[in-house]
This record gives C-alpha cells, sequence and structure tokens, in this order.
C-alpha cells in the first residue's frame, strides 16, 4: 500500500468521524467529552495552552491577553476568562470582554456595544504566538552550537559527531542536493534564506507532533503562518528578479497575435507571479492541518465507539491505536518532506527569476 492510499484511507475515516450520527456525539458531550471541540481546538489558535483535563477541570497555561476596547487598552491573562460558558456559548471575562462562543468571532475576544458584538483591537500573546517564539529559541540554539564548532575547527578536522554533525548533515544535504543544483553559482548568495526557511519548517513540524509543552502546538497548521513564509519567498523571488525575467512576463516569446491586442500571455504570465507562493502557502499548510487532525480523529474514534457500544469500543480500540502510532510516525516523515519540498520550491522559484537574455546562436559556415 503506498503513502497515497494510506492518505485517501485516512481522509475517509476523517470525513466519517465528522458525518458520525449525531446520537453518538450527543452522548460523548453529556458524558462531558467534546471530541468536536478536542479536534479542531488543538489546530485553532486559543488564548491559553491546554494540557488537560483532571475531573472536569481544565488544566491549561494562561497566557497574556491585550486588547484595546471601547474602554482602552488592558493587559491580564487568560484564566480571568471563565471555563463554563454562559447562555450564548460565550466565556465571560472581565471589563465587559468575553470569549465568543459563536458566530464569525468564535473563540475571540468581543465585547459589546449597543447590542452588538463587536471585535476590539487584538495583538493577545496566543497559543501560536507562544510556540513561534519557542520554535524560533530552538531553532537560533541548533544553529549556534554547531556554529561555535565551525568556529573553533578548520575544514580539514575530522567531521564532527553528535548534534552537531546531524546538522552539519542536513545543512550539507539540503545544500549539495537542493539549492546548489538550483541555484548554481549564486547557490551561496540564497543558501541562508533557503536553509533558515527548511530548519525552521523542520523545527517547527517536529514540535508540532510533540504532544505535550512545550510541543504541541500546529503553528505550520495555521495558514497565517505558511502565508508569511510564502510571501517572504515571494518578495526574494520578484525583487532579485533579472530584466530578462520580467521581460518574458511582460512580453513573452510567443507569437505576438498571443500578446496584442489582446495581452493573454501577458495576463497568465503575470498571475503566476501569485499563484506560485500561493501554492506553497497552501500545500504547507493543509498537509501539516491534515496530519494533525487524522492523528486525533483515529484517537477519538475510540471514544466515539465506546459511546455507541462498548464491545465495538474495546475492539476498535486496539486499531485507532495503532493507526494512531503508525499515523504519528507518518507524520515525522511528513514534517521532513513538508520543509524539503517548500526550500526546493521556493529555490526553483528564485532561479526561474534569474534568467538571462538569450545569445543568438553563431552558425558556422
Amino acid at each position: 500500500m503506498s503513502i497515497n492510499q494510506v492518505k485517501r484511507i485516512s481522509y475517509i475515516l476523517v470525513m466519517l468521524f465528522v458525518l458520525m450520527p449525531v446520537r453518538s456525539a450527543g452522548e460523548t458531550q453529556k458524558e462531558g467529552l467534546d471530541l468536536q471541540g478536542i479536534l479542531f481546538g488543538h489546530i485553532q489558535d486559543s488564548y491559553d495552552w491546554h494540557i488537560t483535563t483532571i475531573n472536569g477541570h481544565p488544566i491549561s497555561i494562561p497566557l497574556p491577553v491585550i486588547v484595546k476596547s471601547s474602554t482602552g487598552w488592558h493587559l491580564f491573562l487568560s484564566n480571568r476568562f471563565a471555563h463554563e460558558v454562559d447562555a450564548t456559548g460565550s466565556r465571560p471575562g472581565p471589563y465587559n470582554l468575553y470569549i465568543s462562543g459563536s458566530g464569525t468571532n468564535i473563540n475571540k475576544v468581543c465585547e459589546r456595544i449597543n447590542g452588538q458584538e463587536v471585535r476590539p483591537v487584538d495583538i493577545s500573546f496566543t497559543k501560536t504566538v507562544a510556540v513561534l517564539f519557542i520554535n524560533s529559541i530552538i531553532l537560533v540554539l541548533c544553529i549556534l552550537i554547531p556554529a561555535r564548532w565551525c568556529k573553533q575547527h578548520k575544514p580539514d578536522d575530522p567531521a564532527p559527531k553528535g548534534f552537531t554533525g546531524l546538522v552539519h548533515m542536513f545543512v550539507m544535504n539540503i545544500y549539495d542536493e537542493v539549492i546548489k543544483p538550483a541555484l548554481g553559482d549564486e547557490a551561496d548568495k540564497y543558501a541562508p534564506y533557503l536553509l533558515t526557511c527548511f530548519f525552521f519548517i523542520f523545527v517547527a513540524n517536529i514540535m508540532g507532533v510533540v504532544p505535550f509543552p512545550p510541543g504541541g502546538g500546529n503553528l505550520t497548521g495555521n495558514i497565517t503562518c505558511t502565508l508569511f513564509l510564502a510571501l517572504c519567498t515571494f518578495i526574494v523571488t520578484n525583487v532579485t528578479g533579472t530584466k530578462a525575467y520580467w521581460k518574458e512576463i511582460f512580453w513573452p516569446e510567443v507569437p505576438t497575435w498571443l500578446k496584442c491586442p489582446v495581452p493573454l500571455m501577458p495576463v497568465i504570465e503575470f498571475i503566476s507571479i501569485f499563484t506560485k507562493p500561493f501554492a506553497l502557502m497552501v500545500r504547507l499548510f493543509a498537509n501539516m492541518m491534515a496530519g494533525h487532525a487524522i492523528a486525533l480523529a483515529f484517537a477519538c474514534i475510540i471514544f466515539i465507539m465506546f459511546a455507541i457500544n462498548p464491545v465495538a469500543g474495546g475492539l476498535m480500540s486496539i486499531i485507532s491505536v495503532l493507526m494512531s502510532v503508525f499515523m504519528m510516525l507518518l507524520e515525522v516523515l511528513v514534517c521532513y518532506i513538508q520543509a524539503l519540498v517548500f526550500t526546493m520550491l521556493s529555490a526553483v522559484f528564485i532561479s526561474l527569476a534569474h534568467v538571462r537574455e538569450h545569445e543568438p546562436e553563431v552558425v558556422s559556415k
């Protein structure tokens, strides 16, 4: 069975999980277990870092909430929001603020002004932001430790071992197999950016697989993060593009009737400038979000089957645990593949923007 077949089966199981009978979902919620809340709560951003729930009491790490409402700026910890929801499904908090439980502002800090729900200026230190800082610190440490070794040794010294040797292997593999073939003589110029992309995405992906703090944050499964990474590649690609690159976009070497009077090919080429980073953004976001959702769905199937029938739950537990372990191992492989694919495509897009004028061939007589 190929990886693509496994992914198709996994997607079908996720859809079955979402479309399970209402009776099963209702029974599990009565028992104090919100399966959809577990699934989407892990994927979505939040104002606290939930760890576990013991005897109905959630254990979480509160994070700073920074908002500007109609009464001014406010700074407080997220544990001041009530854990219990009110009649509207919202969680009341201080300063007439609350976390909305429905509508377009669900799970966002809101306030009521003249009976209407309004979003204040929100620059809170959410779970995604906390994970971003943690992953950045880990990334800096992973790079500075091997860099210190390189500073203290000469190029002809024996190769490093342990963690430093592992990082060296990753750097040389990405440089020699991805960056150098795509960019050639300009590899050294863009290697710092491309290697930063690879290691940042790889560290973020691996930390997302770790099921406990400081891991467990689905950073690359957040489309805002992947949008920023794709935007960086977009800027580097187009700002450093050559004159020949822009000429091929606005006046490509195709028959004139494809360029004038209707600029068919220039429009297509111009749209491709934006579709390339868009593909980078969606590919990374969708693959990482789907991987987390599938792994959680397999675990949640146990509780769904126990709510339907204890015997079926016992049998399904074995299958769900095995599939969850398999998906977690597959997810580790996907963490590397997605970081590699993003770096490789970024290198290819940059190299395509560095085309040169075609020199006419000299025909010898």
